[in-house]
């Protein structure tokens, strides 16, 4: 397992990659450990529009689609008032 994910993550892109498996316990193992921003189990793509769609390293930041590309259009700001 430990040479599948070195192998996986010696490169610069981390866009999407899949892990397939008859272990599901030992595939999400090792996805967990995998440097992308998509990691897909036992299928080699899975996205659907309510999803965010991103990568990591050179492949991009942030995420498109899904609830969590709303956090790139706005900016958070916190207001505190004491009563």
């Amino acid at each position: 397992d430990e040479e599948a994910v070195t192998l996986a993550n010696d490169t610069p892109f981390g866009l999407g990659s899949a892990v397939f498996s008859d272990d599901l316990e030992r595939a999400e193992r090792v996805g967990s450990k995998i440097e992308a921003g998509m990691v897909f189990l036992n299928s080699p793509e899975g996205s659907r529009e309510h999803l965010p769609f991103g990568g990591v390293k050179r492949s991009g930041v942030g995420r498109e689609l899904g609830p969590l590309a709303m956090d790139e259009f706005v900016n958070k700001q916190l207001v505190y008032t004491k009563h």
